[in-house]
């Protein structure tokens, strides 16, 4: 049996609520690695990534300065299906690579990995157990709206691009409500984190 810590991925829709459960895991003393933050980490620059993609992509993508232009590198790959899957295989094996190093850094008896396309991607296998934070699909249009300062059309076509609400409850072992407000999800978060420190107690070797 492996001895890395227990895993437990954290995803769900645009403006569910992830990053503030994540903030709460945090407050307990759980490590989080987030999988949005190791992407960018990775093509910064100096990193093997970056110039893998610059020769793909051209110079174009990258900012006077020798940063990733992302606004640049997104309308390239927006609607260019090639363009998208060639950046995924130029990126992801370093992502994967940096997760699996930081996550035997940081120790704990489980950690929280924030995924936010766990679902898309299929990536359930690489935890050991989904936590879904869901709210209704009408206040996360809202909150996209608020947050993004997006069209209701726009906020539609986000969510729509991303996993249905109802393929995330179905891949999720555990599910975080997040309609009312952050004592809520902050109590949610305190019940799943002893019921995790438990789990990860028994799948220890």
């Amino acid at each position: 049996m492996s001895t890395r810590a227990y895993r437990v991925g954290l995803t769900g829709g645009i403006a569910s609520g992830k990053s503030t459960a994540a903030k709460f895991f945090g407050a307990l003393g759980v490590p989080i690695l987030d999988s949005d933050q190791i992407a960018r980490d990775v093509v910064e620059p100096g990193q093997p990534p970056l110039g893998r993609l610059v020769e793909r992509f051209g110079p174009s993508i990258l900012t006077p300065d020798g940063h990733l232009d992302r606004p640049a590198l997104r309308e390239i790959v927006f609607s260019d299906p090639r363009a998208r899957a060639d950046l995924e295989a130029l990126t992801h094996p370093a992502i994967g690579a940096a997760m699996e190093a930081r996550s035997a850094e940081a120790g704990g008896p489980y950690q929280i990995l924030v995924i936010p396309l766990l679902v898309e991607k299929n990536l359930s296998a690489h935890v050991d157990r989904v936590l879904v934070v869901d709210c209704e699909e009408q206040l996360q249009l809202k909150r996209v709206r608020a947050r993004e300062g997006s069209t209701l059309e726009q906020a539609r076509s986000i969510l729509n691009a991303q996993a249905s609400r109802a393929a995330r409850l179905k891949a999720a072992d555990d599910v975080i409500h997040n309609d009312t407000d952050m004592n809520a999800v902050r109590e949610q978060v305190a019940a799943l984190h002893a019921r995790y420190l438990d789990l990860a107690q028994q799948a220890r070797p």
